[in-house]
C-alpha cells in the first residue's frame, strides 16, 4: 500500500513537471539576505524626477527628490541609516544588498554632489530613460561634460587656495 501511494505521488510530480508552466504563470523567488536591516521608508516621487549627471562618472542623481537616489548601470540605489538598497525604478521596491555588492563609484562620490556646476542642466526623465545607456557606450559626458567633467574647474578653484582648509601657502 506504501509502496503503490509513493508511486502515485511520484507520477503525479513526474507528470506536473513534464506538462511546465500554464500559460502567463511566472514564479519569482527573492531572497534577503538583510535580515534585521530596516527598509528605508518609501519615496513618494509623483512624476519621473529631471536627473543630472555627477561629473567625472557615470551616476545620476535626482536633485528635486528630498532623499539621495542615484542611477548607474540600470539600477538604483539609496543609502539609508548606514546601509545600501536597489531598485529597478526610481521609486520601487528597494531591496537590501550586501556592502561588497554597492558599486565603489557610489561609495566614492564627491561630498558635494548635488552642487550643479554653472551652465549644467538638468536632464529632463524621458531623455535620461532613452538615452543612458548610448551616452556611457559612446562617452558622452567625457565629450559633452565640460569644465567640471574633465576636472578643470576643481583645479582652478584649488590653485586659488580653496579647499584646502588652510589659509594659504603657509598658514597665512
Amino acid at each position: 500500500m506504501k509502496k503503490e501511494m509513493f508511486i502515485t505521488i511520484m507520477a503525479a510530480i513526474v507528470l506536473m513537471i513534464g506538462m511546465g508552466r500554464p500559460n502567463g504563470v511566472t514564479a519569482e523567488v527573492n531572497i534577503n539576505v538583510g535580515i534585521g536591516v530596516p527598509p528605508p521608508p518609501p519615496l513618494v516621487i509623483p512624476a519621473p524626477p529631471p536627473m543630472f549627471v555627477i561629473p567625472r562618472t557615470y551616476v545620476y542623481f535626482a536633485p528635486e527628490v528630498d532623499a539621495d537616489i542615484f542611477f548607474y548601470h540600470g539600477y538604483w540605489y539609496r543609502p539609508y541609516q548606514g546601509h545600501w538598497y536597489r531598485s529597478g525604478s526610481y521609486s520601487g521596491r528597494w531591496v537590501y544588498i550586501a556592502p561588497k555588492r554597492v558599486p565603489s563609484v557610489l561609495l566614492s562620490l564627491p561630498p558635494d554632489f548635488r552642487r550643479v556646476p554653472p551652465g549644467y542642466r538638468h536632464i529632463p526623465y524621458a531623455e535620461f530613460r532613452k538615452s543612458w545607456k548610448t551616452w556611457e557606450r559612446d562617452k558622452y559626458w567625457e565629450k559633452h561634460g565640460g569644465r567640471e567633467w574633465r576636472g578643470e574647474e576643481r583645479r582652478e578653484h584649488d590653485q586659488h587656495g580653496h579647499d584646502r582648509g588652510d589659509r594659504g601657502r603657509h598658514g597665512d
